[in-house]
């Protein structure tokens, strides 16, 4: 099959190398030309996923036309903010009856939609979500991961399951693809709050809490948006969730951990290389809660340090001050 990943961050790149080692004539579009250059002539993504060697016959390119050109296979890994844009712009080029595959974990802001919702607003397609506790240098270097795709169509689930997996990456179909991209989108919410308790030294007791009370609500939220309970429990919940606040390479994590040791917001991202999804969807969610009349309050106050000013000591006060009630 001819694959084309689009989006030549850590984990399009992760991917595209994923798919030259099953075989597939792959392309990796790339936003920034010294990104596509470097990866042909040194292979190595040295920006957004330095110390990988990648295969030789992934071929890196900035024009769009060629990634696309033949693709049975699309893959999504551009940050969800940018999907819209970025797809509407390609749409011109896309491939007849190609499967797009999306990669990206997010909501995007304005429309409250999940990626799958914005490629059928611009492009008029079913996607496959993959999502799951997978972080791109860990895949790309080969260490054992297993992630879900998902899509009420089971067939275009198991051409993902036989085109991606292999001996160190487990692919498992899931057809509630509302849950796991919700999954997928949330957790990095909820990576933030777990930062900020790492930046404040709170311990581990207070971050066991927090990871176990931002999943019941980003169960709440999933099942009003017509999730399924049970796919909170499963890879792109509770693992997603568990690799994203604990683990150093979480971008999210980190972002909480500088802003939880008094660092500003502003001055955090500027210094980022990579996107830290968790913040726009910060937004998107406290959206989507309200006017859902779902309760979350954890990412609620994580909205309020982020964008109103609290202090971070003042959201915990918050939340542990809160009416006494069940479980």
């Amino acid at each position: 099959m001819r694959v084309a990943v689009i989006g030549g961050g850590g984990w399009g790149t992760a991917l595209a190398a994923v798919c030259v080692g099953r075989g597939h004539e792959t392309v990796l579009w790339c936003r920034e030309t010294e990104v596509a250059e470097r990866i042909n002539r040194d292979r190595e993504n040295a920006i957004f996923l330095p110390g990988v060697r990648l295969p030789d016959r992934l071929r890196a390119t900035c024009d769009a036309a060629e990634a696309l050109r033949g693709a049975g296979m699309v893959i999504c890994a551009v940050p969800t903010q940018h999907i819209r844009a970025t797809f509407s712009a390609i749409s011109g080029y896309w491939p007849r009856d190609a499967l797009i595959v999306s990669a990206a974990k997010g909501i995007e802001i304005e429309t409250g939609l999940r990626p799958s919702e914005v490629f059928r607003e611009v492009l008029g397609v079913a996607a496959v979500a993959l999502s799951g506790p997978s972080h791109a240098a860990e895949v790309a270097r080969g260490l054992p991961a297993s992630v879900a795709a998902a899509s009420p169509d089971d067939e275009a689930c198991g051409l993902v399951q036989r085109a991606l997996m292999n001996e160190r990456l487990r692919i498992y179909r899931n057809a509630d693809i509302v849950g796991v991209e919700l999954g997928g989108a949330l957790k990095n919410v909820i990576a933030i709050a777990a930062g900020i308790c790492d930046g404040l030294g709170l311990g581990d007791n207070s971050k066991a809490a927090l990871i176990t009370r931002g999943l019941s609500e980003m169960s709440r939220l999933g099942v009003a948006m017509g999730a399924r309970p049970e796919t909170f429990a499963g890879l792109s919940g509770l693992g997603d969730l568990v690799t994203t606040c604990y683990s150093p390479l979480g971008r999210n994590l980190a972002v909480g951990r500088r802003i939880g040791r008094g660092e500003r917001l502003d001055a955090i991202l500027a210094s980022m290389s990579m996107v830290a999804e968790g913040v726009p969807t910060t937004r998107a969610a406290v959206r989507l809660a309200s006017r859902l009349s779902v309760e979350m309050p954890i990412t609620a106050e994580v909205h309020k340090v982020l964008f109103e000013g609290r202090t971070p000591m003042d959201a915990v006060l918050q939340l542990m001050t809160r009416a006494p009630k069940a479980e």
